[in-house]
């Protein structure tokens, strides 16, 4: 009788089921150093123990994608080891700082299933949570993932398709415990530009752009436990639609953000990605823009020093930003176009 773990199937789930995912990591300086080495991360909150204090932190939390990507990646074996590709993400709320020392699990739970018109594949939705080691929930997000059907013949399940909201309510952000944009330095933080001068509809060319390698994005798939096959086996994605491994989706969305620096400096903190899709695949070689639009300004309630932004972030591939480019008229997303994400940033008010 084997003993390797082949992983799950469409066909193998259904909704109301419940997993708990492998092997707890406790996350590092180590792997705030290996972000900055392959993003170049330069958000002063998450960048400096000196500028964390200021901001009234008790020590300097890592990022908060960092946390997304280690319970993502805590999720792959029992939901994506079998993935097409991951398709989206919704009502992900960052609801506690993560620190150098905590160790980090995951569960889900399986909300909806729909079995594709090809028979042979079929999208999963799951509500995952990331716990730290007093039980504290830091993340709450569900995700769809396209997976392969072992069996082909299997018959398909009742479609169930969750009912996801469309943001995260400013109602329900949460501020990291002790954080404050009062006396924030923008000369240290990198832009003179704070919430007050951002406008609904303004639109941000991030002007700069990063080329992946093939040794980043699979350093970064390794480091984050992501066994999905479509990302590093090149010997049975040769075989695949692509015929090369595929870039790990959050890959692209670090990318995007480390971008953004250059636009948005003082955003300090991500509290939320309401929603995002993957809309093309990325490959090494592959030179990453990105640009942004502010959908929307949310005065916290009971705060005059932070206010949060609503932010469509969009990220390209070998296709500079300086015209927006998103979708074509007939609504669907342009062949460059590889990421389109909703997030909801934490930025100080004057």
């Amino acid at each position: 009788m084997g003993k390797t773990y082949a992983g799950n199937y469409f066909e193998d789930f259904s909704v109301g089921q419940e997993l708990i995912h492998t092997s707890p990591r406790t996350v590092t300086v180590g792997d705030a150093a290996l972000y900055t080495a392959l993003y170049g991360s330069r958000f002063a909150l998450t960048s400096g123990a000196s500028f964390a204090a200021a901001m009234g932190m008790a020590a300097m939390p890592l990022d908060p994608l960092i946390v997304f990507h280690t319970v993502f990646g805590k999720t792959v074996p029992e939901v994506s080891l079998n993935a097409v590709a991951n398709l989206g993400y919704a009502a992900c709320s960052f609801t506690a700082p993560v620190f150098p020392g905590d160790t980090l699990a995951a569960t889900s739970k399986v909300v909806g299933v729909k079995e594709n018109r090809d028979g042979k594949t079929g999208v999963v939705y799951v509500h995952s949570t990331g716990t730290n080691q007093h039980g504290e929930v830091v993340l709450d997000y569900v995700r769809w993932v396209m997976v392969r059907k072992g069996n082909i013949e299997a018959p398909a399940p009742e479609t169930v398709i969750p009912e996801l909201p469309s943001a995260v309510a400013a109602a329900d952000l949460v501020v990291p415990a002790g954080l404050t944009g009062v006396g924030y330095d923008t000369a240290l933080g990198g832009s003179p530009y704070l919430w007050d001068d951002y406008e609904v509809g303004e639109r941000i060319d991030h002007v700069d752009a990063m080329t992946i390698e093939e040794a980043e994005h699979m350093t970064a798939t390794r480091l984050w436990h992501n066994t999905a096959k479509v990302h590093f086996n090149q010997h049975v994605e040769q075989h695949g639609r692509f015929g090369r491994r595929i870039v790990y989706g959050g890959h692209i969305i670090s990318m995007a953000r480390a971008l953004s620096y250059n636009g948005l400096a003082n955003a300090a903190w991500i509290a939320a990605i309401n929603g995002g899709t993957h809309a093309n695949p990325t490959f090494a070689g592959d030179t990453v823009y990105a640009w942004s639009e502010v959908l929307d300004k949310m005065e916290l309630p009971g705060r005059t020093d932070l206010g949060a932004l609503r932010v469509r972030m969009v990220a390209t591939k070998d296709l500079a930003c300086a015209d927006f480019p998103y979708k074509g008229e007939d609504g669907r997303y342009l062949p460059g176009v590889v990421l389109d994400l909703d997030l909801t940033l934490l930025i100080p008010r004057r």
